[in-house]
């Protein structure tokens, strides 16, 4: 027999239950497939946690044709939560000082992810246009959070570094920064010695998602030793997507 074709709803997590729901999905991608761990993974319970997550609004995709099944996760903490946090996820690796000093609202986007059996379909769509509808919702006007690569080898991510660094760098006003000790320069290989097809090829679809909704990169990448990844800081200006981008934006994009 097939499987039924999924029949995705969204909804913010309503309490433990789907908070928990999440944090075992992130478990799944975060840490069995790309071996990451942290201070508050419980690898027991099979859930990965950190202390963002009680101040953190969870945007979740659920599958009701397989029983409820979570298929996408989104974090989504504003201004509020983060003081409560004391201070975003983020700013362990990028100083956050020009988009504080916008004076905008802003949203933090973190540990998005899909469950293998889901990826390359429609959940990403349907996360997407959660996302939309809460910033929507909210008013958040600048919209950032940690993407990543796989892996820490940055002779083999010295393409794709490179070319987010010629094409994709934010402007001064929202330009944050890697903080030391563990920054890195992206600017590895001059624009014109790069093979830009090839290079495009190797940056994570999520991160050429966020690109064609008019999203930028900010200054020097960050080593995650304990996720093994290396980040780069994406901002995206809600004001600035011209009306293509804000259709892309609202019908969402695949991963």
């Amino acid at each position: 027999m097939t499987a039924p074709e999924p029949d995705f709803r969204l909804r913010l997590a309503r309490g433990g239950e789907d908070v928990a729901a999440a944090q075992r999905l992130r478990y799944e991608v975060f840490v069995e497939e790309l071996g990451g761990d942290g201070p508050m993974v419980d690898h027991a319970a099979r859930l990965e946690r950190d202390r963002f997550d009680a101040h953190a609004a969870h945007l979740l995709v659920v599958d009701a044709a397989a029983g409820g099944r979570v298929a996408g996760v989104y974090r989504l903490l504003d201004e509020a939560g983060a003081a409560q946090a004391g201070g975003f996820y983020s700013e362990a690796e990028f100083d956050l000082a020009p988009l504080r000093a916008s004076g905008r609202r802003l949203l933090e986007l973190g540990r998005s992810c899909l469950h293998r059996d889901y990826r390359g379909g429609a959940a990403m769509y349907h996360l997407w246009n959660g996302l939309a509808e809460h910033v929507a919702q909210t008013g958040a006007e600048v919209l950032f959070g940690v993407a990543s690569f796989h892996g820490t080898d940055l002779d083999a991510l010295a393409a794709p570094l490179s070319l987010l660094h010629h094409r994709h760098l934010a402007p001064p006003g929202q330009r944050v920064a890697a903080r030391p000790p563990g920054a890195v320069a992206m600017d590895r290989i001059p624009e014109d010695a790069l093979d830009r097809q090839q290079a495009l090829l190797a940056i994570p679809a999520l991160i050429k998602a966020y690109l064609r909704l008019g999203g930028t990169v900010g200054e020097g990448a960050w080593i995650d030793r304990d996720f093994n990844t290396t980040d780069v800081c994406l901002v995206m200006d809600t004001a600035r997507l011209n009306a293509r981008q804000s259709r892309i934006y609202t019908r969402g994009a695949a991963r």
